[in-house]
């Protein structure tokens, strides 16, 4: 019986999806009969004549649609041009998410043109939410990627995004480029 509740439940919440907590209280369980019950529901929705699954995005456990009928859904609905971010956003929220939490003006910083606009967008559409405030003078707000974001780029939490190295060496041709650019005239 719990978990046709489970399954009821993780339908009617959606994109919300459930967190362990969520879980518990509400069908009145321990934590490792929750991690059970999730165990089974996922075993279910192994079943070939099943169209769902179950993941955990966005640290809540959510039901999504089984990647190989794909092509199906994308019969059914047309691709909506405003839901995908454009360039300017993944570079703010790349620098947000590698940086958290983040000032605006350290943001402006690293990308060398005004953020201030792209970041209210992306606060309004819940990829980013604020974080407290710095120490900096002013203290000005610090900003942090959401569960939203998460779920967006299917990730687990914030640890799956891919690893960057930063090379900070610069190059003898590089030092060469600058010198003779700024080089006084004579």
């Amino acid at each position: 019986m719990k978990i046709g509740v489970l399954e009821g439940l993780l339908f009617v919440t959606g994109e919300d999806g459930l967190s362990m907590d969520d879980i518990e209280k509400i069908l009145e369980v321990s934590k490792e009969e929750a991690l059970s019950l999730i165990d089974e529901y996922k075993k279910l929705l192994e079943d070939e004549k099943r169209g769902l699954k179950l993941v955990y995005l966005g640290n809540k456990y959510k039901l999504t649609t089984k990647e190989e009928h794909k092509a199906y859904y994308e019969l059914l609905v047309d691709k909506v041009v405003s839901s995908t971010l454009s360039q300017s956003a993944l570079e703010v929220l790349a620098i947000i998410a590698y940086n958290e939490p983040i000032t605006v003006g350290q943001i402006d910083e690293i990308r060398g043109v005004s953020s201030r606009d792209m970041v209210r967008k992306l606060l309004f559409r819940g990829l980013v939410d604020v974080a407290g405030r710095s120490e900096l003078p002013g203290k000005p707000m610090l900003y942090k990627t959401t569960d939203k974001f998460l779920d967006y780029f299917n990730l687990s939490s914030i640890d799956d995004l891919p690893k960057i190295e930063i090379n900070e060496e610069v190059s003898e041709e590089e030092k060469d480029l600058f010198i003779s650019k700024y080089k006084e005239q004579q």
